[in-house]
């Protein structure tokens, strides 16, 4: 049976765009000084691996961002089926300015901890943080957040 979705977050393309072309000029930026102007071998080593690993996250970035986030009244989920957390499984949620969340996001706390995971630009999993949010538009993530107190009191309530 298929669950009834009550909030999607989606990655703006705008965004998506502008954060895989900045890691992308990152790494042509740095690859760029380390040929043209070689330093000592030990920097020249170490400009090529942070070159790399611009172009590796950009790569990253932009697979993570062709998928999304949907909230159903039981999970939420990416687009492409995987769980990132149980609603029953939530603490706490965090969206104060000061906490240490993605970019138009917030912080949920669940728990128990689960293993880590990474979706650049969408969403982070260490062990009992998730962050949602990053290269995602602020008023869709502001509604998912609303729906998840929603569901949290309605669980609660239920549960009373």
């Amino acid at each position: 049976m298929q669950q009834e979705i009550l909030a999607t977050v989606r990655p703006s393309s705008s965004r998506r765009w502008i954060g895989v072309g900045m890691l992308s000029t990152v790494g042509v930026l740095v690859i760029y000084v380390a040929l043209t102007t070689p330093p000592e071998p030990a920097w020249l080593v170490f400009l090529l691996v942070v070159g790399v690993a611009a172009f590796w996250l950009a790569y990253r970035m932009w697979q993570a961002t062709s998928d999304w986030i949907e909230l159903t009244e039981t999970e939420l989920r990416t687009g492409s089926g995987q769980v990132i957390t149980r609603i029953e499984d939530i603490e706490t949620i965090d969206q104060g300015v000061f906490a240490f969340k993605p970019s138009n996001g917030f912080l949920l706390k669940t728990k128990e901890s689960a293993e880590n995971s990474w979706a650049p630009g969408l969403w982070w999993r260490l062990g009992r943080r998730i962050g949602i949010g990053g290269l995602t538009t602020a008023a869709e993530t502001k509604f998912m957040i609303q729906v998840v107190y929603s569901l949290l009191e309605y669980t609660s309530n239920k549960n009373a």
